[in-house]
């Protein structure tokens, strides 16, 4: 295989409960990646189009992602690569994270497939260190395995694959404004009390079951956070009204996406999905503020080869 063009998902991390440990992947918004073998071992980044990134190679977390598999096969390796954004940096939607997992997922692919879906998740994580600081791991690993993930450990990483409910949507409002993943952990505090913490295990363990038993009011019961959101939702303008006319035009639950600014909503059934997407577009058109809003099924296929 000398190119490979790749589809790699927004996504959605945390859903509420999950903090760093629960993620989505996203059906039809994502980036487009292409990479061609060269006859010498340079690695040039050839086209950046959405976004305005690094086309130093090492500057770009591509670069990071593609040394470090290309040092654990002792191997060396020239590319072209082309990358086309089809969502804005600092959305909370995970766009590093799409970077990094494509990257992955097609340097595997041009190796002959000598790792295994969570070994990329482990080099796709350095991506994401690069590009905010923390070797994060729930929107690679949605990313890479498609669907809902819970990332149960990091030391070592396991990442285990959740159902996916056949009849459950996403809606989402994002606001044209930059929230860096850095500056939203800033935010949150070092210490929780423990019936915070309580609460908050018993919403993942809920949601969890939820999806398995596709219980939509258990989910909906369960998309609770009570650790994070207070505390990010101040760098989000009109959230809780961007929530509550969610929870009233019937979603099951609504939070923020990742470190935000994006605010999601899960639905079940594309009408309700539909009508509620409205219902968050409605308020955010009596703003100032630019903002684009969506809906979504959840992609059950990940990072995925296109033509």
């Amino acid at each position: 295989m000398d190119r490979i063009k790749i589809f790699s998902p927004a996504t959605v991390a945390n859903i509420s409960c999950g903090f760093d440990a629960l993620g989505l992947a996203l059906e039809g918004i994502g980036d487009e990646m292409v990479f061609t073998k060269r006859n010498d071992n340079q690695l040039i980044i050839t086209k950046i189009e959405g976004a305005n990134l690094p086309y130093n190679i090492n500057e770009n977390l591509v670069g990071t992602v593609i040394k470090a598999m290309l040092n654990d096969q002792n191997m060396q390796l020239g590319l072209d690569i082309e990358i086309y954004k089809g969502f804005k940096p600092g959305s909370g939607l995970g766009s590093s994270a799409a970077s990094a997992a494509g990257t992955a997922f097609a340097i595997n692919e041009l190796l002959g497939k000598p790792f295994t879906k969570t070994e990329l998740v482990q080099f796709a994580m350095l991506g994401e260190e690069a590009a905010c600081g923390s070797p994060i791991a729930d929107n690679v690993s949605a990313a890479l395995f498609g669907g809902f993930v819970l990332i149960r450990s990091l030391n070592p990483v396991e990442v285990i694959s959740l159902p996916v409910p056949d009849n459950l949507f996403i809606s989402a409002l994002h606001p044209q404004i930059e929230i860096k993943t850095e500056d939203a952990r800033n935010v949150l505090p070092q210490e929780i009390p423990l019936k915070d913490a309580i609460t908050q295990w018993s919403n993942v363990g809920g949601l969890v079951s939820g999806l398995y038993t596709n219980d939509y009011k258990l989910i909906g019961r369960s998309l609770q956070d009570v650790i994070v959101e207070p505390y990010r939702k101040k760098l989000i303008p009109h959230f809780d009204s961007v929530k509550r006319a969610a929870l009233n035009t019937g979603a099951l639950g609504a939070g923020i996406s990742g470190a935000g600014p994006t605010i999601f909503a899960l639905s079940k059934g594309m009408e309700t999905a539909k009508a509620v997407e409205e219902s968050m577009r409605k308020v955010y058109s009596h703003t100032e503020i630019e903002f684009y809003t969506f809906t979504s099924e959840i992609s059950v296929d990940g990072v995925k080869t296109i033509t």
